[in-house]
């Protein structure tokens, strides 16, 4: 059988199983507890009110619904674990993950099969091109043949189902609908803010509410600034603290301080202590200063170590991986004493000490130094990371290229 759209299936006529018409289709559902693809339901407006009929009652689609039971064994609708076509898809944003966008559902393509002397009906993509746009225009004013090969010009664009992750603002009906975004979390983090820019408030809300929190960090990270406090005010407390201590401690402390008093208070409090002690002490500093952009998430072994601990520290280290491109090297009272950059230890034997590898000259700044002259010292020396140092020499953070990128963004 050919496809089917679904703006042809709303309003055809259905026959019971007597033969006799008995009403026409109003909405096509899915259980998507049952299946996320196949339709299980049509919903029929009958004399009578709205009745159920289930699938497997379907015997044929052929400009009409035969069913093969009858309008008496038909129940009364009770969608609440229905997702609806028309109501819930039509007109609707959603996330393209394929082409890494947002776009506005036109029509569905059902695609029919037959199984068991019984016709099931599976989704096969949404059209959300000009071709579902001018079907449902046209449909009842056009004659069908005319329209078909009108229809027939015009070029689809269409999202297979697999590609398309629905936005539910509605957090009782995403439980109830299994409504996710896992097939969103899997884009680059860079792709989620783009996609998430472009949503109203109240679907980046709903999105970040079901995002895994290490993914839902990353892609804040990436998200305008605006956007960003706007999504973490939305947010309750417990959630906004969750995606919060899963982000970079500097990126944390910048959005944090972007916030209300009160709201960035409220955040911290619920914050693991360990996360908000390093958080709070990164607010102490001017956000202009080399402190304010510091990660305070860095590998640093003792001055004496041996390639070997240094492999065995990125092994356990737990911060970002913008970091590890460099092993610093400290004395027993923290003082900065050397860096290696990784690629030495790739080409080093395990025994060798990291004192015999360290870069030269050793570039550091001061913690109170301006960001143009973090930028300078980036620029002069092709820098991937700068250790920044208190006033006695201890290493107390790094600043990244990415935080010197969205530095000079913020200046264009």
């Amino acid at each position: 059988m050919s496809t089917i759209a679904l703006t042809e299936l709303l309003g055809a006529p259905v026959v019971e199983a007597s033969g006799g018409q008995c009403g026409r289709v109003r909405e096509v559902a899915l259980t998507p507890a049952e299946d996320p693809s196949r339709i299980s339901t049509l919903i029929v407006r009958t004399r009578q009110g709205d009745r159920l009929l289930p699938f497997s009652s379907i015997s044929s689609l052929n400009g009409r619904v035969r069913a093969s039971t009858a309008l008496s064994d038909w129940a009364r609708p009770q969608p609440d674990g229905l997702f609806l076509l028309e109501r819930d898809l039509l007109d609707q944003q959603i996330i393209d993950v394929h082409g890494r966008k947002v776009v506005r559902v036109n029509d569905v393509d059902l695609h029919p099969e037959t199984a068991n002397g019984h016709v099931q009906l599976k989704i096969g993509s949404v059209d959300v091109g000009a071709r579902g746009a001018v079907r449902r225009l046209l449909k009842g004013v056009v004659p069908m043949p005319a329209l078909k090969m009108l229809l027939e010009k015009i070029p689809p664009r269409l999202i297979p189902w697999e590609f398309v992750d629905l936005i539910e603002t509605d957090p009782a009906r995403r439980v109830k609908l299994r409504i996710s975004h896992d097939r969103l979390a899997r884009l680059h983090p860079a792709d989620i803010a783009d996609i998430v820019e472009e949503l109203a408030p109240d679907e980046r809300e709903a999105v970040f509410e079901t995002l895994d929190q290490e993914v839902a960090a990353e892609a804040l990270e990436e998200v305008e600034p605006k956007v960003k406090k706007s999504i973490v005010e939305s947010l309750d407390s417990e959630r906004a603290a969750e995606i919060v201590e899963e982000m970079d401690p500097d990126a944390a402390a910048d959005l944090l301080a972007d916030l209300p008093e009160e709201r960035t208070s409220e955040i911290l409090e619920v914050m693991a202590p360990a996360e908000r002690d390093e958080v709070a002490e990164l607010l102490g500093f001017a956000e202009t200063t080399a402190a304010g952009r510091m990660n305070t998430e860095f590998p640093a072994v003792d001055s004496d170590a041996t390639v070997n601990d240094a492999i065995e520290a990125l092994r356990q280290f737990q911060g970002g991986v913008e970091t590890v491109s460099t092993i610093y090297l400290v004395d027993q009272h923290g003082r900065l004493t050397g860096a290696v950059p990784l690629a030495k230890l790739v080409l080093a034997s395990p025994e060798d000490k990291l004192s015999s590898l360290t870069q030269d000259p050793l570039i550091s700044c001061h913690a109170g130094a301006g960001e143009k002259g973090v930028a300078e010292l980036f620029d002069k020396y092709n820098l991937l990371t700068l250790p920044v140092v208190d006033d006695e020499g201890k290493l107390t953070g790094v600043i990244t290229s990415d935080d010197v990128i969205s530095l000079l963004r913020a200046k264009l």
